[in-house]
């Protein structure tokens, strides 16, 4: 079934990329090759000699493009009549702020909601001040602080997609490349402390079920 709900397509993202020439381009390439070896525990490991922050930052842009492109395959399935709250099952409801534009939560259908967050996410992306492309630019010290609450809030489009639209994934066959870009998103926030457990809890048994397997 198909809701037209006069969804845009809005929510797809156009893909965010890294130039090419700067070093965060070859960490890129270097963490692609490391996934390729079907290790995720290894491929999420900070390579020796480099920085902390750029290497959350080449994965954090990363993980963007992956839910991004995962949410792009079931946006017809996430309307408004379908989603009216962006829940990821009956115990948990997330409403929209942004500390800037929205100090005060608002309760929001699911596609908007996810909407705001990946314009809201790359807006951060896009800011050179944050996320600097530049060789030599430093990153702002509050770095990992501003990766934490991205990462965090890039969680609930996994915990939305899997609560409420796993089995359209998994009519689209896309269940394995799903399972494999949250592990991979898991392995990484787990190995940094990147997100709090309770923030991860509406996928708790999935996790343990994902992690337990590769310890």
């Amino acid at each position: 079934m198909c809701g037209s709900g006069g969804r845009s397509s809005k929510t797809f993202k156009p893909k965010k990329n890294i130039p090419e020439g700067t070093h965060q381009y070859d960490l890129m390439k270097q963490a692609a090759a490391t996934l390729g070896s079907g290790n995720l525990r290894l491929a999420v490991r900070l390579p020796e000699g480099e920085d902390l922050n750029e290497w959350v930052a080449v994965n954090t842009v990363d993980f963007f493009n992956q839910i991004n492109m995962l949410y792009g395959t079931i946006t017809e399935f996430c309307t408004e009549e379908s989603c009216p709250v962006m829940a990821a099952g009956p115990k948990y409801e997330y409403h929209w702020a942004d500390g800037h534009t929205v100090k005060k939560p608002i309760k929001c259908s699911a596609p908007k909601y996810i909407d705001f967050l990946m314009t809201w996410v790359q807006d951060q992306l896009d800011d050179e001040a944050l996320f600097p492309s530049k060789i030599g630019v430093p990153f702002p010290k509050n770095f990992l602080t501003i990766a934490k609450t991205i990462l965090k809030r890039l969680f609930r489009v996994y915990a939305h997609i899997y609560h409420q639209h796993f089995g359209q994934v998994v009519q689209l066959g896309e269940e394995a490349h799903l399972n494999t870009s949250f592990k991979h998103f898991i392995f990484f926030v787990q190995e940094f402390g990147l997100v709090d457990r309770r923030e991860l809890a509406p996928l708790h048994e999935l996790i343990e079920k994902l992690t337990s397997r590769d310890h």
